[in-house]
């Protein structure tokens, strides 16, 4: 009697490794043993049952999926995507508001893959994440939504035009009325450069940041209850970063450019 399919693909990680290796094309068995971390003897087997089911079939020693195992494996590859992203910190993401990313981002959660949850010690919050931003490469372009400000703003924006990055700086409401206060004249001079593009968004914004290079995400997300958290989710991938653009832009829609303060 045949297993039912859900329990084919997921009851066993070597059968949902293969699977999932097998999604970008044919592979032969020393790959895929080696890829998993097992032996030729141990993997037989639940190649086998893959096989029974109609998921995988082979040729000498290369294997590849069905029709039917594309079907499933397409299906199934944003899923447990999904899963590994949440499974970094389930207690983070399941605490932390979320709503700020549009839904269609947010079925996409997937391609955050690899990301972690950091948690710098609190003395060191500002110069972690001033760190990311001034260990861009140069040239690369910066990307910025944020409803708080660091300490000395006006030194590390110049720092970062000094080295031919272009800043693209999105600003809540509230924020954007503390930089005229306070900041009045430095960032006056800061949007004199035609490299640092200034917006402020015209809606709510509940979250910290999120800010992104070519290099790198970052996310710093409030809890449900509205409180500062100082951990903040990273990723590196470049599906990541394709992702993130798409989120500036989201919020780039609704913004209001700053010519001059």
């Amino acid at each position: 009697m045949k297993k039912p399919l859900l329990d084919v693909v997921f009851m066993s990680e070597k059968r949902k490794g293969v699977l999932l290796l097998l999604q970008d094309g044919a592979k032969k068995m020393e790959f895929l043993h080696c890829f998993l971390n097992t032996t030729r003897q141990a993997l037989l087997p639940q190649i086998r049952i893959l096989e029974e089911h109609y998921l995988v079939a082979h040729n000498r020693d290369t294997y590849e999926l069905t029709t039917i195992g594309k079907l499933i494996v397409d299906e199934m590859a944003p899923l447990v995507n999904t899963l590994e992203v949440l499974d970094v910190d389930t207690d983070y993401w399941g605490t932390h508001e979320l709503s700020f990313i549009p839904s269609p981002l947010l079925n996409r959660i997937d391609e955050l893959e690899k990301c972690e949850v950091v948690s710098p010690p609190i003395t060191e919050l500002y110069s972690f994440h001033q760190s990311f931003s001034l260990g861009d490469k140069e040239g690369s372009p910066a990307y910025i939504v944020t409803t708080f400000l660091y300490p000395n703003p006006y030194s590390v924006f110049t720092e970062m035009l000094e080295r031919n990055i272009t800043v693209n700086y999105i600003v809540s409401k509230d924020l954007f009325n503390k930089i005229r206060d306070e900041y009045f004249n430095e960032f006056a001079e800061l949007i004199k450069d035609n490299s640092f593009n200034m917006y402020v968004y015209n809606k709510k914004m509940n979250f910290l940041f999120v800010t992104f290079n070519e290099a790198h995400l970052l996310i710093s997300m409030l809890k449900q209850n509205g409180e500062f958290d100082h951990r903040f989710v990273l990723s590196t991938n470049t599906k990541a970063i394709e992702w993130a653009k798409e989120l500036f832009d989201y919020y780039l829609k609704d913004s209001t450019p700053i010519t001059e303060m």
